[in-house]
């Protein structure tokens, strides 16, 4: 018996701009990419046994999500047997601690981490960009969800720059009920007129610099203007969060979960602490995060 776990992180995005539509429906992107330190634990285990097809088990601690051959885990294993000629039986076991439909690459992480533990398993010599190049056909946030970090993401997610570590600092993610349909965000996106762009060079030269409220300054998301118009409580949120001292908050993907940047730790701590304490009846889950550069 062969055992190995990988930490599917979770991931918001500091900017986020839409560029347009290709021919095939994919929207073209420029966002900015940081891993935080959310995430859900994934443990694969095989006996080596020789399948005719791979024998895939896939168990979950949440009710909500299938187990079956839908399952975005389970087609980054299928992918990765069909394109290296893997016949062996696997177990994986996954607990989810990323909440689902939030933004946060919740599948797709996993997606990676899938990939990478099918590497790291069976064929040890493939490289990340090799992963990367199976994920982009699962999904456009997989490459990035790789190797996580502060990155550069562009085209439809399938071009990546490493971009120096963004600054430290404190973190709030706040997760409303609700849950968000990519799709239709992006096909409300399209129609449009008027969008408000965020800078995301000027972003780029803050992180380079290590100027953390200049970093602040510029997240900005073309896809709230969608999906904060239909559920205002996403601004409600970014206010009482920078009421709390927050330098900016913001929801990150397509919603609806918001994060709101700190400068210390502490300062995040406390303002979690605070936004419970007001909603005690309410129906957000609220927690202090940070960012992580290495997976």
């Amino acid at each position: 018996m062969r055992k190995i776990k990988q930490n599917a992180y979770a991931k918001i995005n500091l900017s986020l701009d839409v560029l347009g539509r290709r021919d095939d429906g994919y929207h073209i992107v420029r966002m900015i990419m940081q891993t935080i330190d959310l995430c859900d634990e994934l443990t694969f285990e095989t006996k080596d046994m020789e399948c005719p097809a791979m024998d895939v088990v896939l168990e979950t601690d949440n009710g909500d999500l299938s187990c079956g051959e839908d399952n975005l885990i389970v087609r980054a294993v299928r992918c990765m047997e069909a394109r290296y000629g893997i016949h062996k039986d696997l177990r994986i076991k996954l607990k989810k601690r990323i909440p689902l439909a939030a933004g946060m690459a919740g599948g797709s992480t996993d997606a990676a981490a899938a990939l990478r533990a099918m590497r790291d398993l069976f064929v040890p010599d493939v490289t990340n960009e090799e992963l990367q190049k199976i994920g982009v056909t699962l999904g456009a946030d997989i490459p990035y969800c790789i190797t996580g970090g502060t990155q550069l993401s562009e085209g439809i997610g399938e071009k990546l720059r490493v971009l120096p570590d963004a600054p430290q600092c404190g973190l709030v993610i706040c997760k409303p009920s609700m849950g968000v349909s990519t799709g239709e965000v992006y096909t409300r996106y399209d129609s449009l007129t008027d969008v408000h762009h965020p800078d995301v060079d000027a972003q780029i030269e803050a992180i380079h610099r290590g100027d953390l409220e200049k970093m602040a300054k510029c997240c900005i998301n073309v896809l709230e203007e969608v999906t904060g118009a239909i559920y205002p409580q996403i601004g409600e949120i970014e206010r009482f969060l920078e009421n709390e001292g927050a330098l900016v908050s913001r929801m990150s993907g397509s919603g609806p979960t918001v994060f709101a940047i700190f400068a210390t730790q502490e300062q995040a701590q406390e303002a979690a602490a605070a936004f419970a304490a007001a909603h005690k009846d309410g129906d957000c889950i609220v927690f202090p995060c940070k960012f992580i550069y290495q997976i």
